[in-house]
């Protein structure tokens, strides 16, 4: 079987799709069109059926597809099928919000252990855990509770410091939330998220609207 490079813009529909049927499930509806998938979030029919095509052949033609059984196959192509242990590090203001997110869990995703290296947070509660020590305790934690993926909210200067020890302490899987460019070996995937940046975009798409329609 010919395998094929899967786009990233398909990935990133397919964590639309998943939450679009999610949605239809809830609301009791069973089966659903390619049409109505596109009309819900905001891409053509064929742009769809494309990325579904990707994986295989889940719907029946002239009948659409059975909600369910689709998101199903979808959770299981994100690997949301099973449970993944995440780690936060840096219990500040934005990992203490991501700490106390309800849609990480829901997803699949379960915060294991925070980390500082703060003595002044070390050791206080944050919810139900504990405060760790990034310092001393990340090796033996990660091994321990077999955390595969961290969050890294700390500040730009020691952010590549924090994903160094990640790394060696075997973790695969890195979303920086700092605002720089940091660097990995190839075998560990990591992903930026820079919210300045799309602050940016917006304005300047706003300001590109301003400018065409002269307002």
């Amino acid at each position: 079987m010919k395998k094929y490079k899967i786009p990233e813009a398909t990935i990133n529909r397919l964590t639309v799709y998943s939450r679009c049927l999610e949605q239809e499930e809830i609301k009791g509806i069973e089966t659903i069109s390619s049409a109505e998938i596109a009309r819900k979030i905001g891409v053509t029919p064929a742009q769809v059926r494309k990325d579904l095509a990707y994986f295989g052949e889940f719907g029946t033609r002239g009948v659409g597809y059975n909600v369910k059984d689709l998101k199903k196959h979808i959770m299981k192509i994100l690997g949301l099928n099973s449970k993944w242990n995440v780690a936060i590090i840096g219990a500040g203001n934005l990992g203490s919000a991501l700490f106390h997110y309800k849609g990480f869990q829901e997803r699949g995703f379960y915060v294991a252990a925070i980390f500082d290296n703060n003595p002044e947070k070390i050791g206080k509660k944050m919810g139900d855990k504990v405060i760790l020590d990034f310092r001393q305790d990340i090796n033996n934690i990660i091994k321990e509770l077999r955390i595969s993926l961290a969050i890294v909210a700390v500040p730009a200067d020691s952010a590549q410091e924090v994903v160094d020890k990640l790394v060696n302490a075997g973790i695969k899987g890195i979303v920086n939330f700092a605002p720089r460019s940091l660097s990995v070996p190839s075998d560990v995937i990591l992903r930026r998220v820079d919210l300045a940046a799309q602050l940016e975009i917006l304005t300047f798409n706003l300001q590109s609207k301003s400018q065409i329609y002269g307002k």
